[in-house]
């Protein structure tokens, strides 16, 4: 065995080690975005707004009259404003000095530790709610915007798409879990001398220390890059972040095909993150489902999703990434149709939705996220992945506000509802006019065989 043949083993065994490494945030992370966001946060905030409002239905932050219904929608929004101001800097920050993993700690540390202070979430304490959800949800988002930088460096263009795919399964994998730790906990709470608010309370904290624990792996297996020459030079600058904020941008209207599928991306990603979100207030306020059967619906898109995201990542070996992004925005606009017609209290049905939207969640996100990575000039990877993580979440900030004002409005969840269907098919023509190949070539990377 030649010394280049032994160079190349040991290359290979520490990209599988530091992959290893990538996918155990989103098994850290995840955890927040199924329990707290997706199931538990949206509907007890709710209640806690609704105890705080007056006679006829409206809390008064700031002093303007929100309807309770709405705190958390419009919560969303604003986290999703704030990661805008934040997340280019931190992705122009972590290309010009390396040093991705300081900053990780740091979004991480900073979420994991908001999320776990919703302990501290009871009575009438709506507006502490709504702090502690911005904090948490902004620096998620910047922490993915680091997170997903890697995926460029530690997986060749052939294998990006598996790798993604897994890094999604990995996190629907521990949202599953923890769910079924919440479901015990939520659905036992008086055998344990617990009300069930406190319950609630404690699954929130738990994602928070669930989400900080587990950070540990990567922060222990992701290894910082040498900074390219020609991005060193202003490394360490402290107030050239919105400069480089500037050029970052003025950089990709050199490259307008990926700026083209970034416009797609944020479209059809703001009506997934908006059903991800409102789901559970969906189902709890106009559909009149307990609890419960929300944790079971939810725990059986995490089962499905794993499932879906893997099995996705299959069919784009076979029919390409776009194509298969494709086939599942148009599961989506279906999915929110049959949504609307859904009877109250019909759990069965809502099983029904729930395995649907499993099966395309994953996999329509792993990809879009795998598809990306081939469109960014190679030294850029934080800074384009900013960009992309303001569609991904800094910029989904539309539909949780459309869905907010329907409700406001017409007081109807599922007018809502329906709203949302715009996005995908709005999406879906967008990126079926984005030639994806002559994108990759023109980002100045290899086109794979099937993309």
């Amino acid at each position: 065995m030649t010394a280049d043949t032994v160079d190349r083993a040991d290359e290979a065994a520490d990209r599988s080690r530091e992959q290893r490494g990538w996918y155990f945030y989103d098994f850290a992370c995840s955890v927040y975005s199924t329990s707290v966001l997706t199931v538990f946060l949206g509907p007890y905030l709710t209640s806690v707004a609704k105890a705080a409002a007056d006679a006829e239905g409206f809390v008064h932050p700031l002093g303007i009259p929100v309807r309770a219904g709405s705190v958390f929608a419009y919560a969303v929004s604003v986290s999703v404003v704030v990661a805008v101001l934040v997340m280019p800097l931190a992705g122009a920050a972590a290309d010009r000095t390396g040093r991705k993993k300081p900053l990780l700690a740091a979004a991480a540390y900073l979420g994991a530790g908001a999320t776990a202070g919703m302990f501290f979430l009871d009575g009438d304490r709506y507006l502490l709610g709504a702090l502690l959800l911005i904090v948490a949800n902004a620096s998620l988002s910047v922490s993915m915007v680091l997170y997903n930088a890697y995926l460029p460096q530690i997986a060749g263009p052939e294998e990006r798409d598996a790798v993604s795919s897994r890094g999604w399964a990995f996190g629907y994998t521990s949202g599953a879990f923890m769910l079924v730790l919440n479901l015990v906990l939520y659905t036992g709470h008086d055998s344990f001398g617990l009300s069930e608010s406190t319950a609630v309370r404690i699954c929130l904290a738990s994602a928070g220390v669930w989400w900080g624990a587990f950070t540990l792996v990567p922060l222990r297996r992701l290894r910082d890059r040498r900074v390219p020459p020609y991005a060193a030079g202003t490394a360490g600058a402290v107030g050239s972040g919105w400069r480089q904020l500037v050029a970052t941008l003025r950089d990709m209207r050199r490259h307008p095909l990926t700026l083209s599928f970034l416009l797609a991306y944020l479209v059809y990603n703001d009506g997934i993150q908006t059903v991800i979100s409102q789901a559970s207030i969906y189902g709890s306020e106009e559909l009149g489902l307990d609890q419960t059967t929300l944790i079971t619906a939810v725990l059986l898109v995490q089962i499905l999703a794993v499932a879906g995201a893997l099995g996705m990542g299959r069919m784009a070996r076979s029919y390409g990434a776009k194509r298969t992004i494709l086939g599942s925005l148009a599961v989506w606009t279906l999915i929110l149709a049959s949504g609307y017609f859904l009877p109250a209290g019909a759990p069965t049905a809502f099983y029904a939705l729930a395995a649907a939207i499993g099966l395309v969640l994953g996999g329509s996100q792993a990809l879009s996220r795998s598809l990306f990575s081939h469109l960014v000039p190679r030294g850029k990877e934080a800074e384009y992945f900013s960009a992309y993580e303001m569609s991904d979440r800094g910029l989904s900030w539309l539909g949780p506000l459309v869905f907010g004002l329907a409700y406001q409005l017409t007081g109807s969840y599922r007018d809502a509802i329906i709203s949302l269907v715009v996005f995908f098919v709005l999406g879906f023509g967008l990126l079926a006019r984005v030639p994806v190949r002559q994108a990759i070539a023109a980002a100045g990377n290899p086109v794979p065989d099937r993309i």
